[in-house]
């Protein structure tokens, strides 16, 4: 099973770009996408049921915004799942933050978390939400399933995870309170996956400003994550970033999971 993640930063803009014929041939058995800055009924009938490389359509969810043109979250899928629903705390579905979809024998959780902007001035605010994502996590493991949390995390977890560490001090996305909280998440026993395959290993990002030239010099961060419980690492075949997919300033991250005949990979019922 492929499981892609990717900040379009505007599916209306990205489709412009190749979207749809991209997802085509790309073909993920899942693809979670933050930040749509889309309601379904302002888009088209391509983007609402897009289809795979083999013509069959996937089906899709989705979670926007109050505020038009701003955050959402989306979920393409060729297996149904059994439930799909938002977070459930107001003050952040009104943003269309979370999608959380269970396919029977994992839950997958599509996550855009805020930015905590200049000066902090949303760190309470991302904070909270980081807070709500962790009892979410915790829940879920405490019931005996297995999960992933995927999406944009607006998180630079240590020094390696960005180019310019030293000049980013005190920037949205490397304060010390957000890394504190990836501390505290991946002490809980949550993996990230690129970590799990690649540690230590520094180079590797998911975004980069528009500015500069910045993707072309490769000074980026890396804060699009694949997490999953410590039970479900086995499943996990690979971990990558996908900077040769352009269209955004961020890049997809993409993970590979396997199963076997005891433990299928997906127990909600495949598409007709």
């Amino acid at each position: 099973m492929k499981i892609l993640s990717w900040n379009v930063n505007g599916i209306r803009a990205v489709e412009k770009r190749g979207f749809v014929q991209w997802l085509q041939d790309e073909s993920p058995d899942i693809l979670c996408i933050q930040e749509t800055k889309a309601a379904p009924d302002q888009l088209s009938p391509d983007l609402i049921r897009p289809k795979d490389k083999t013509g069959k359509p996937y089906f899709s969810y989705w979670a926007s915004a109050k505020k038009k043109g701003y955050s959402g979250t989306a979920i393409y899928s060729k297996t149904e799942p059994v439930d799909v629903k938002p977070l459930g705390i107001g003050v952040f579905d009104d943003e269309g933050r979370t999608l959380v979809a269970d396919y029977g024998d994992f839950v997958l959780i599509c996550a855009y978390f805020p930015n905590s902007q200049d000066a902090g001035v949303r760190l309470g605010y991302k904070l909270d939400f980081c807070a709500a994502m962790m009892e979410l996590c915790n829940s879920l493991t405490a019931g005996g399933r297995r999960l992933v949390l995927c999406g944009d995390y607006n998180i630079a977890h240590t020094p390696i995870d960005l180019a310019r560490p030293k000049e980013n001090e005190g920037n949205a996305g490397y304060l010390p309170e957000e890394r504190a909280w990836m501390d505290a998440f991946t002490g809980a026993g949550f993996i990230d996956t690129f970590r799990h395959f690649r540690p230590g290993e520094g180079g590797h990002y998911s975004w980069w400003s528009y500015r500069g030239g910045a993707r072309e010099r490769n000074v980026g961060w890396r804060i699009d994550y694949h997490c999953v419980d410590p039970g479900f690492i086995s499943r996990v075949r690979g971990s990558i970033i996908r900077p040769d997919v352009r269209g955004s300033d961020h890049c997809p991250v993409q993970l590979e999971l396997g199963g076997t005949d005891e433990e299928p990979m997906c127990g909600a019922a495949v598409r007709e």
